[in-house]
Order: structure tokens, then C-alpha cells, then sequence
């Protein structure tokens, strides 16, 4: 019998929806996840997005609900809020930290890692689960100008996958609307109410805000 990889998504959120803004197309997360538990043993799917606090209401949520519903593992940090030399008020956030712990903690259990990031800054991880046997496979895209995907990184991984060439198979059907996608939020944040966090307390998730790869204004 054939061996079945062991394989985890990393999915960084803000990266991804920058990707997918610039080709043109939004992802259905249902099909996303049977693309790959087509290839293998689907471990986990980590999904890394940031929540900005004290926002009654963010277009996120529904996306973020459905998603811990629906099998992935959604994790997330506070955001934080400055204003910039022009006095724009800015949302920064970033989830390198949280995805790279993952993934490291994950790795004795994995044959294979699929990052969903073009993040440079992400190359350092890539060679770190190399050298504990995982094989790592880049989802991001050259078909922009400029490319979204790092030099560094694509030198590094494995694998690159051109998302170009996965959008038959994750691409949003015209029909099928699921949740709202991350097109819905650009520059935005989930913000959630003080207190306990409302997904920790009502899905048992990890909860934080971040905000992926650029940062909001108004």
C-alpha cells in the first residue's frame, strides 16, 4: 500500500487575501481543504488572521465562524493600532511567531508542510523543518508584477505551487457563496468585545488579533 503523507496547512491569512486580490479570484475554504485531504492525511489547517479589539461589529467574523466550524484551526492575536509620519492611523499585526511555534510543535508528526504566504521572513522556518524531514511546499504566485512570493522563499522550499494553477480546484464556483472572504475585509481586523474572547469561549479557539501582511488605514 501506497504511503499516505502526513500533511498540515499554514495558512497566513492576510498574505493569502493579497494574492488572490491581485489574480483576481476568492477562495472557497471547502474546496480548499478537499484539494488537500486529496493528497494526503490532512493533519491540521491552521488558519492566521489578526482581531483589533473594541470593534462592535467586523466583517471578518462570519469568515472566522464558519471557518472554526468547518475544519480549521484558527488562530489569532491582537492587533495593534499607531499612526504613521502622515498621520494615518495604521492596524499592524503579525503571526510569524504563532505560525512558526506550530509548525515546529507539528513537525515530529508531518511529512509535508504547505505554507500559504510569500512571506520572505518565513524562509528561516522553511529550512528549519527541513532539517527535521519535512518536506515544505510554498502556495503563492509569480503571475503578478511584481511577484507576491519572495525570492529567498521560493529558493528554500521545496516546492513552489503557483496558486494560479490550484484556482479550477479552490476557486469560488459563481453559485457557491460561502462565507463571507477575506475580499470583504481589506484592511480591516476582527475586533472583539473585552473581555473573554467570544470564539475562545464559544469553539474552545485560540484567540489574538493580527493583522496580515500590510497594515489598514482609514
Amino acid at each position: 500500500m501506497a504511503h499516505s503523507p502526513k500533511i498540515a496547512l499554514f495558512i497566513d491569512g492576510v498574505n493569502l487575501y493579497s494574492t488572490t486580490k491581485v489574480l483576481g479570484f476568492e477562495i472557497d475554504f471547502r474546496r480548499l481543504l478537499k484539494e488537500f485531504q486529496s493528497r494526503g492525511q490532512l493533519m491540521r489547517a491552521f488558519y492566521y488572521t489578526a482581531l483589533v479589539e473594541d470593534q462592535e461589529y467586523s466583517s471578518i467574523r462570519p469568515l472566522v465562524d464558519w471557518l472554526a466550524y468547518n475544519g480549521y484551526r484558527v488562530v489569532t492575536k491582537p492587533a495593534k493600532e499607531f499612526t504613521d509620519s502622515a498621520g494615518r492611523r495604521r492596524v499592524k499585526g503579525n503571526m510569524d511567531i504563532e505560525l512558526a511555534i506550530d509548525a515546529m510543535e507539528l513537525a515530529p508528526h508531518l511529512d509535508e508542510m504547505v505554507l500559504f504566504s510569500g512571506d520572505g521572513d518565513f524562509r528561516p522556518l522553511v529550512e528549519a523543518m527541513q532539517r527535521k524531514g519535512v518536506r515544505v511546499t510554498v502556495v503563492s504566485t509569480i503571475q503578478s508584477q511584481p511577484g507576491m512570493i519572495a525570492d529567498e522563499l521560493r529558493r528554500q522550499t521545496d516546492e513552489f505551487l503557483d496558486i494560479v494553477h490550484l484556482i479550477p480546484r479552490i476557486g469560488r464556483e459563481g453559485s457557491e457563496r460561502a462565507p463571507r472572504s477575506e475580499s470583504s475585509y481589506r484592511g480591516r481586523v476582527e475586533r472583539g468585545p473585552r473581555g473573554p474572547a467570544p470564539l475562545e469561549s464559544r469553539y474552545g479557539i485560540r484567540q489574538g488579533g493580527d493583522e496580515e501582511p500590510g497594515s489598514s488605514e482609514d
